[in-house]
């Protein structure tokens, strides 16, 4: 029997989940361990990426423009990144991020390998599939966000406002979820689907975001020596 969208969401997300030891830097937020310049620079790095990664998602929704259920998910995405940049910056103020600090900050390669991985399959992926890669790494970036959120109030004394940004993306967004399931779903209808792209595709974004946590754990590492 042929599988339904939503059957196919769920068991590629499921492959495609990372290990559980791949992130070292959420475990140290969660017991308050990680220092307050790197959540700053957390901050300054999301900065780069919500901005790189809502053009990419603009571009996306562009190219599928003769596929109105996938260019509708990635216009959402694409504003959903608005609004999680507006919250950032309650994130960024309470962590110290000033506009001196902001203008002097290099962002690190490591972290922003994962956006540039993303304007790679804006320009070079193949939106239906790029759906499906996004959308099994967002499963466990939530889960992040979620496990920061709590941490951010309960050990750092954050706001609410301050912790709106994680927040944003800690639950599941119900009208997303039925978008790409459409999406998904037209795709396969229309036989445009290569699950082997999609494995390559989730693989690699799987990578790069272990990568983005992993070099902000090396610099509070490397402040601790």
């Amino acid at each position: 029997m042929a599988r339904t969208a939503r059957q196919l969401l769920e068991t590629t997300t499921g492959k495609l989940a990372p290990d559980p030891g791949a992130n070292r830097l959420v475990p140290l937020v969660a017991r308050g361990a990680a220092g307050r310049d790197t959540l700053a620079a957390l901050a300054l790095e999301q900065r780069w990426v919500i901005a790189a990664d809502r053009r990419s998602f603009l571009y996306l929704a562009d190219r599928a423009a003769e596929e109105p259920e996938t260019a509708a998910w990635f216009t959402a995405l694409a504003e959903g990144e608005n609004l999680a940049g507006q919250r950032l910056e309650a994130f960024a103020a309470a962590c110290g991020v000033n506009e001196q600090r902001t203008v002097a900050y290099e962002p690190l390669p490591g972290c922003q390998a994962y956006p540039a991985y993303v304007a790679w399959l804006a320009l070079n992926g193949s939106p239906s599939e790029v759906v499906l890669a996004l959308h099994a790494n967002f499963s466990a970036w939530g889960g992040y966000c979620a496990t920061i959120a709590a941490a951010l109030r309960r050990h750092y004394g954050f706001t609410d406002e301050a912790c709106a940004f994680f927040d944003f993306f800690a639950e599941p967004d119900p009208a997303l979820e039925r978008t790409a399931t459409a999406a998904v779903q037209a795709a396969l209808d229309a036989g445009r689907l290569s699950e082997d792209l999609v494995r390559r595709y989730g693989r690699l974004l799987r990578s790069y975001e272990a990568m983005f946590w992993h070099t902000l754990w090396e610099r509070e590492v490397g402040q601790e020596d």
